[in-house]
């Protein structure tokens, strides 16, 4: 994806400096968009330290961390001095300044790239698009649906109307997941602002109300549904992109094989060994890359009617 020297948008708010938050999403689980959850499966249960001590030592290890020491990096025999930005990889350095902020301007150029294409399709409609803010946070982050970790994935929050983004997602993706790429992240956070799109449009309050109302199968289902049409919209977006020119042979196969890889079959079958489809929210990885590249083929909004389809 030929991304460099484009506009980056002004809607990104950056709070990697504001420390880690402690606790999973809380508030209501409708009250988010959805997002790219990735299962990190479980284990069984067996002998070990009390919760009171597993709790003192996790308390114990935020206020040292909070305070740039690393109480791993020590006990890996490591030299320990305060980091700034309060951000170390695994073997205790510091990342690079020039790194993150190549993967900001990224990220920023990306979501110009998403006002251009939804502000000329409102527009068309005679509607105005409110352009949504893109969060960059780090471990841990407040938002009105609640805190949310990490390992929560990227989410779209309708509450306040911003996309929150660990950047080290994309590592993930690309490591555990096989699918990296440039256009692979940006099919990341095109599918978050596919959510945005849903809000405006009321469909996402619609789906959310109705939910609630919903057995957890039923729910499910319809939390599929969103899910697909978040992929469909981000295809749009990547259709326009296209006609712009910017992309580069193979970004297409990278998204769809980002959608592939992250399908709900697909990250059950790696993480637990079977599937379990009254499960799925997210869609299958057929459907997740079809729905994507059904929006692609089309740029239409109508070809991304996923209530009223056969998914």
């Amino acid at each position: 994806m030929e991304w460099k020297g484009r506009r980056q948008s002004g809607n990104i708010e950056d709070a990697r400096g504001s420390g880690p938050v402690r606790g999973g999403m809380g508030g209501n689980p409708f009250g988010r968009g959805g997002g790219f959850r990735i299962p990190t499966g479980s284990g069984g249960r067996g002998g070990g330290m009390s919760i009171g001590t597993i709790i003192f030592l996790v308390v114990i290890y935020f206020v040292l961390k909070m305070m740039g020491i690393d109480l791993l990096q020590v006990m890996d025999g490591g030299q320990v001095s305060p980091s700034p930005s309060g951000y170390e990889q695994s073997d205790g350095t510091t990342q690079s300044t020039a790194e993150e902020g190549e993967r900001k301007a990224f990220v920023a150029t990306v979501l110009a790239e998403t006002e251009d294409t939804w502000n000329g399709i409102f527009q068309a409609s005679g509607r105005t698009y409110e352009e949504p803010k893109l969060v960059l946070f780090r471990d841990g982050i407040n938002s009105a649906c609640g805190t949310a970790s990490s390992a929560t994935g990227p989410f779209y929050c309708p509450g306040d109307h911003k996309v929150y983004l660990d950047m080290s997602f994309f590592d993930e993706l690309a490591q555990r997941f096989d699918a990296s790429g440039d256009f692979a992240e940006a099919y990341v956070v095109a599918h978050e602002v596919g959510h945005h799109v849903q809000n405006l449009l009321g469909i996402l309050p619609k789906v959310n109300a109705q939910r609630q109302r919903m057995s957890e199968a039923e729910s499910n289902q319809m939390s599929v549904r969103t899910e697909l049409q978040a992929d469909c919209f981000a295809g749009i977006w990547g259709k326009y992109t296209q006609q712009k020119g910017i992309l580069d042979k193979g970004d297409l196969e990278e998204a769809l094989n980002a959608a592939q890889q992250i399908g709900d079959d697909t990250l059950q079958k790696r993480t637990q060994g079977y599937v379990v489809p009254e499960s799925f929210n997210h869609g299958t990885s057929e459907q997740r890359s079809r729905w994507f590249k059904r929006g692609f083929d089309s740029g239409k909004l109508s070809a991304c009617d996923t209530f009223n389809s056969d998914i």
